[in-house]
């Protein structure tokens, strides 16, 4: 059959082209796209090719470029051998911007009935930072910075309150991105940096240091500012994934007052696991669904954005030139 997909032919470019996709194979779902979300960390970093040489970055984009990996959709078509799937189920899962997709069937998600299309495209990144905040090994009563308030902050900020946070202190310049939090408890906002942030965290928690931060910006200057908000022995977890580590720097808080550094990344999750008691990544994605139907997560007020898939380079420069006004950047694909 053929479909209509985003591509970023060179860094800069963005255009919606057309190829063909064939049937469902053993194993596989063809889902009609309802929804895809823009990653505008992940995206705009390779759409503007910000990135050096050598990093991960730069051994997994090769342009031609199909970019996006939030997606739902409703399956049209199952492939020999799949089970617990029929045509007209709805299904989350990791596949690119595209009119259609076939994916693994044991790689989706089914999307529970109280749960909108709008909702459920944001699994990849409830996965994702579920992982960073279970590294942190939060403790009841935590003070906790976040430095960052894009899509991965956000939803960051929303599991440490679930976690039972005392203090949140968000930092972000863009005093836009830290109004998304104003009707989430234990929250302390501070339109600032991190570099500047060391009283402020003092007076939000009784004259002493945070217990755990994240950096959750994706810039490489932030980490060594972040490492003296946090006291002795506290965590510090790096959850944005900048295009230039060789610029990461530290400091001697790192050694001198025992701080625990913690990399989070989404390939981290392991696949299957022998036990109930090891969180998977599936398990992972059903507990966000799970948290969005009972409503203790909200991703509707991060939408901010819906964008024909025709419109995509308008969407691609916005993210560009004003990425600090805009929040959740939707492709409404069909209904």
């Amino acid at each position: 059959m053929q479909r209509t997909a985003l591509k970023f032919p060179g860094p800069g470019q963005v255009c919606l082209a057309t190829d063909s996709l064939p049937a469902p194979q053993p194993g596989e779902l063809l889902l009609r796209t309802t929804r895809t979300l823009i990653s505008t960390g992940t995206e705009g970093r390779i759409y503007a090719r910000d990135f050096a040489a050598g990093t991960h970055f730069a051994h997994w984009v090769k342009y031609p470029f199909h970019p996006g990996y939030l997606h739902c959709g409703v399956v049209e078509a199952v492939g020999p051998g799949v089970t617990g799937w029929s045509p007209g189920d709805r299904a989350a899962t990791r596949a690119p911007h595209a009119s259609h997709v076939t994916v693994s069937a044991d790689r989706a998600v089914p999307v529970p009935a109280a749960v909108a299309d709008e909702e459920a495209v944001w699994l990849g990144l409830g996965r994702i930072t579920q992982i960073g905040v279970r590294a942190a090994g939060h403790q009841l009563g935590d003070t906790v910075v976040i430095a960052g308030l894009g899509l991965l902050g956000q939803l960051v900020a929303q599991y440490v309150a679930l976690a039972g946070a005392r203090t949140i202190l968000a930092l972000d310049p863009a005093p836009a991105r830290l109004a998304f939090l104003a009707g989430l408890p234990t929250v302390q906002p501070f339109a600032g940096s991190a570099a500047d942030a060391l009283a402020a965290v003092r007076s939000a928690n009784d004259g002493f240091r945070a217990d755990v931060a994240y950096d959750v910006t994706g810039h490489h200057a932030v980490l060594p500012t972040l490492l003296p908000l946090v006291r002795d022995a506290g965590t510090v977890v790096v959850l944005g994934d900048t295009g230039r580590p060789h610029l990461q720097t530290l400091t001697p808080d790192l050694v001198t007052r025992g701080l625990h550094l913690v990399g989070a990344h989404d390939s981290q999750a392991p696949v299957q696991s022998p036990t109930r008691g090891l969180w998977t990544g599936r398990r992972m994605e059903e507990f966000f669904l799970h948290l969005l139907t009972q409503g203790r997560m909200n991703v509707r007020p991060l939408i901010t954005h819906r964008f024909a898939p025709a419109a995509a380079a308008e969407a691609y420069e916005m993210l560009r030139t004003s990425r600090a006004s805009a929040m959740g950047c939707l492709f409404v694909w069909s209904d």
